[in-house]
């Protein structure tokens, strides 16, 4: 096992700021469809449900990846390998630019999907080279960037789509990778940390530690409940604002992932409170809010106050479990980092999958009504699992 760059080296402001811009913009990738989803299913001749493979396709290539290439962290030098996946999410996108149907769109989607998978290579790299005092900050600010990254992806798609055409966003996305991948190259460490296996005993030691850690196996469970819901809410957001009493373009649909910023200040929020050995209040008090957020959401329908009020609650309380999950796992053990973050965000993106899936099945059906009624669900499940836990561990072990 050998380290090019040691543990405790301290990550210069600039760096971190760069790991976490590559983080949002490599995620940032499989949301671009969302706002636009309206407007790709008028222009190939799609149905909503249709159209919602396109996200569900973003959401298990991305699983895919977390499964299949996350795991190369723990076998292969990092800088090489996330600068060789952020070339190829970026050739994705240019498939994704000039696709003439669904089929090259769904192509490119996957491609781009499976390879932005750099974003969590990235983020148990900034955990290994951060000092353990700083290391829930350090955490923190490159998930405030990965949130950052899905949410102004909305918006910045939902601009470039009025401005000129859906396959804009694909455009100015695949420049702005390949320039994230220069500047990774430049500015990364050399950091090889081998776990000396074999890919095949690699892969199996990811199935391995869920067997091992319960931790894994909890935060796991609520990682992929809470992603769900994320999903659930803005895979139909899209066909809600884009007919009456809405009516909003492409361009003010994307607006509305300026309002989930705010998830942003929970990520760095839930970094610091981890440090200070508080992960369980975190994730107390997330789930609270995350059930609380769907009792405005339920007039979203009608009122663009109430719909606010919810996407600020749901994505904060979304940002605040999650962090306080990664902050547990990366504990669990260090040097297996890459595996546990790769069991943990392929659960995570599987729920969002589930997500997407759910809602763009849902939403035709049953409409706004039916997406409230799941979500309200899933959240009291995702807070009875976790309240459980605290009572049954309380007298062995802290969950965290």
């Amino acid at each position: 096992m050998s380290d090019s760059a040691p543990a405790t080296q301290p990550l210069s402001t600039a760096l971190i700021l760069l790991m976490a811009t590559a983080t949002g913009l490599a995620v940032a990738s499989n949301y671009y469809a969302q706002p636009l989803l309206h407007t790709i299913a008028q222009e190939l001749g799609l149905g909503m449900s249709s159209a919602g493979t396109v996200v569900i396709t973003a959401q298990l290539s991305y699983g895919a990846g977390l499964l299949l290439l996350v795991p190369l962290g723990d076998l292969f030098e990092q800088r090489r390998l996330i600068v060789s996946m952020t070339v190829l999410s970026a050739l994705g996108l240019l498939l994704s630019a000039f696709a003439p149907s669904l089929t090259w769109l769904l192509i490119g989607t996957a491609m781009t999907g499976l390879f932005s998978v750099s974003a969590q290579v990235l983020v148990p790299m900034a955990a290994s080279l951060s000092d353990p005092s700083s290391r829930g900050r350090v955490v923190g600010t490159l998930m405030s960037g990965l949130l950052l990254g899905i949410l102004l992806a909305r918006t910045v798609a939902g601009a470039l789509s009025s401005a000129g055409d859906w396959r804009t966003i694909y455009l100015v996305a695949a420049g702005l990778m390949l320039i994230s991948a220069i500047a990774l190259q430049r500015g990364l460490p050399r950091h090889h940390h081998s776990a000396g296996l074999s890919y095949p005993a690699l892969l199996g030691s990811v199935f391995k530690l869920f067997v091992e850690e319960p931790i894994l196996r909890l935060r796991s469970i609520l990682g992929l409940l809470t992603f769900s819901l994320f999903a659930l809410f803005w895979t139909p957001l899209a066909f809600l604002l884009a007919v009456p009493p809405y009516s909003f373009s492409d361009a003010v649909i994307g607006l509305f992932g300026l309002a989930g910023a705010v998830g942003a200040i929970a990520a760095n929020w839930a970094g610091r409170m981890a440090d200070r050995g508080k992960g369980q209040l975190a994730t107390t008090v997330g789930l609270m809010v995350l059930l609380g957020s769907w009792l405005p959401m339920a007039f979203a329908g009608h009122s663009l106050v109430a719909l606010l009020i919810g996407v600020l609650a749901l994505d904060f309380a979304v940002q605040l479990v999650h962090v306080s999950n990664q902050n547990a796992v990366f504990k669990v053990r260090p040097a297996a980092r890459n595996r546990l973050n790769a069991g943990y965000i392929t659960c995570y993106f599987i729920g969002g999958a589930l997500g997407s899936l759910v809602g763009a099945q849902t939403y035709p059906a049953y409409g706004w009504d039916g997406i409230v009624i799941v979500g309200a669900v899933v959240a009291t499940l995702a807070l009875a699992i976790w309240g459980y836990t605290l009572q049954r561990e309380s007298k062995l072990q802290p969950v965290d």
